[in-house]
């Protein structure tokens, strides 16, 4: 028998991500709540959500985002925040990530805050 050389297996291009899923967290009125969502442009929804004109649970108060995760499809991304909305340990495991770095010292929730010097 003639040893033949295999090809080369055509490689199917990673498909660039077209949504995404994203979980804010906020400190509001003495409590840590979270809002999960999904878009086309994570930097840009946060912007929305930061100047009011975002979802309406979400107007009022100072948000930073804890999570994303980058999905091929509008399809995916709605199905996974739909999981995400429900998975509350999930979320809580998040959030308490939050409320350790603000009892370091960290003022979460507003934009271009950091440590106090």
């Amino acid at each position: 028998m003639r040893a033949t050389a295999s090809k080369p297996r055509a490689t199917k291009p990673k498909s660039k991500p077209v949504a995404f899923v994203y979980v804010l967290g906020s400190f509001h009125k003495g409590r840590y709540i979270s809002y999960v969502g999904w878009t086309n442009d994570v930097t840009l929804r946060l912007e929305k959500h930061n100047a009011g004109t975002g979802a309406r649970s979400t107007r009022g108060r100072a948000w930073t985002l804890l999570h994303t995760e980058p999905f091929t499809t509008r399809n995916e991304a709605m199905s996974r925040e739909w999981h995400l909305k429900r998975d509350r340990a999930f979320r809580k495991k998040l959030m308490d990530g939050v409320r350790a770095a603000a009892m370091r010292g960290l003022k979460l929730g507003r934009p271009g805050e950091g440590r106090d010097p």
